[in-house]
């Protein structure tokens, strides 16, 4: 027995080793993963239901503004810069016109204080792009049978012709693009507001935009055709 117990502290003393150098798995820790940057701008959307569209490159003094737009169906659900001035005003300026459009679901939306220029530009893409996806959706073979197009008269005034085109769903005003109008920023201005109007009162009964009463007068006269032209 006496030489046993030597033999035994031997055995442990030669494990203890062994259990302190032995990895802890329990206690080792992964890497996080690295976090996404956040964008300023929506990604466009990849649901079977949405559709992207680019607005039109708009030429301003400060250089090409254009938009792309993602709908869900009629709804804006992102909007995009494709193409803006390298400025620090319209830097600050484009995150307030996507947040405007996306509350607005129009490009009836406030100019940017200081960039006066961008706003416009971006209004006018915005406008395009919409118009773009309305006819995409009217032309569309899923469309309503009930959707008729029609197109109102064409008015002659002071600043140039005013004509309007309008998208029924069967009684209901759905949409209103713009076929001809004065090539003027205060008619630029104007147009979505009178759009966003009739869209509202479904009727030709709609404000006159202040700064804009020629255009506004052309507009009205036009539409009103249109509707009595859908009877």
């Amino acid at each position: 027995m006496k030489r046993a117990i030597p033999v035994l502290v031997l055995s442990i003393a030669g494990l203890i080793p062994v259990f302190r150098y032995e990895p802890s798995l329990g206690t080792e820790t992964a890497s996080p993963a690295p976090t996404p940057s956040a964008s300023s701008t929506a990604a466009s959307g990849s649901d079977s239901g949405s559709t992207v569209v680019k607005g039109s490159t708009v030429q301003t003094d400060k250089g090409p503004v254009q938009v792309e737009v993602t709908f869900a169906g009629t709804k804006i659900a992102s909007v995009r810069m494709l193409q803006q001035p390298n400025h620090p005003q319209t830097t600050a300026a484009v995150p307030k016109l996507i947040a405007e459009t996306l509350e607005a679901q129009s490009a009836d939306i406030d100019t940017v204080s200081g960039a006066t220029i961008t706003s416009d530009g971006y209004r006018e893409s915005l406008q395009a792009a919409i118009d773009a996806n309305t006819e995409s959706a009217a032309a569309s073979p899923s469309a309503s049978a009930a959707s008729e197009t029609v197109d109102g008269s064409t008015v002659q005034t002071d600043k140039g012709p005013v004509q309007v085109q309008v998208t029924f769903e069967a009684e209901k005003i759905a949409s209103v693009k713009m076929l001809q109008q004065p090539n003027h920023p205060q008619t630029t201005a104007a147009v979505p507001q009178l759009i966003a109007e009739t869209l509202e009162a479904q009727s030709a009964d709609i404000d006159t935009v202040s700064g804009a009463t020629i255009t506004s007068d052309g507009y009205r006269e036009s539409l009103q055709a249109a509707i009595d032209a859908k009877g």
